[in-house]
């Protein structure tokens, strides 16, 4: 399919999930939004070297997504300086682990805020835009860990639970505008970060990346393999097509049958 003439704000898009979802809808053509934190260089030689490669307008916002203001104004600069926010991704997340009764309330807020929150305040200033031009599409990223739970990731859990009922209501409501709205829920996903921890955790216990790999895979998902950030895009570029034009409200799962068992 080509998405030529669409326009996608990816959140979270400098690294891992967001960064696969923003590189997959740019192969098809889509001008991007970019979001996230990390060094100014690193984030202007993605910006450009993603517009270089797929031939492609990109720009950066350094929005703070856990700043209802700073959402909108990047949702408008989208608008204004690429005439539209077609698909929009609410992708950036953070974690924290602990039990409940030892959780910092500052921890559960700030999760809240960025997990959740930003999804609600990301749709809010994108749909009213959509709504005109009669097409839209927007992906929540939540989690295997928005249909179940996992212990010490309470505020984690919560917000992914709360993604998927924004997500549902924002599909009920938009039905007839030509606008669907679902969320992919990722089981274990190997991004840099999980690539770190299992080799951290290799050089501790003494053993091969590969034996924690599969000891990681193994205490939640049927199938041991990780998802790609890749994989996930293509699921996001097939959200976008035609073939997906009555899917909405949908959680769709692509997490090795974790929520199965």
């Amino acid at each position: 399919m080509s998405l030529k003439g669409k326009v996608a704000l990816v959140t979270g898009s400098t690294s891992g999930i967001g960064l696969g979802i923003a590189r997959a809808l740019a192969a098809q053509g889509a001008d991007l939004m970019l979001n996230g934190f990390g060094d100014a260089g690193m984030i202007e030689d993605l910006r450009a070297g993603l517009a270089k490669e797929f031939g492609v307008r990109a720009l950066y916002s350094p929005a703070d997504m856990s700043k209802p203001a700073q959402i909108a104004a990047m949702v408008a600069e989208a608008e204004a300086k690429l005439g539209a926010v077609d698909i929009q991704v609410n992708n950036a997340g953070i974690q924290f682990v602990a039990n409940i009764e030892d959780f910092p309330a500052e921890k559960w807020d700030a999760i809240i805020a960025i997990n959740l929150s930003a999804v609600f305040h990301g749709m809010k200033a994108a749909i009213p835009g959509m709504k005109k031009r009669g097409w839209g599409r927007i992906i929540n990223i939540a989690s295997a860990h928005g249909l179940v739970a996992s212990p010490q990731k309470a505020a984690y859990v919560a917000a992914k639970h709360g993604v998927l009922g924004v997500t549902k209501v924002a599909a009920v409501e938009t039905a007839n505008f030509g606008i669907t709205v679902n969320a992919i829920c990722p089981g274990w996903v190997l991004t840099p970060l999980v690539e770190k921890q299992l080799e951290d955790k290799a050089k501790q216990q003494g053993t091969s990346v590969a034996q924690e790999e599969q000891a990681f895979l193994s205490e939640k998902q049927a199938m041991m393999k990780f998802t790609t950030a890749e994989q996930i895009g293509g699921l996001a570029v097939f959200l976008c097509s035609d073939a997906a034009a009555t899917i909405t409200g949908a959680p769709v799962s692509i997490d090795g049958g974790w929520v199965a068992q």
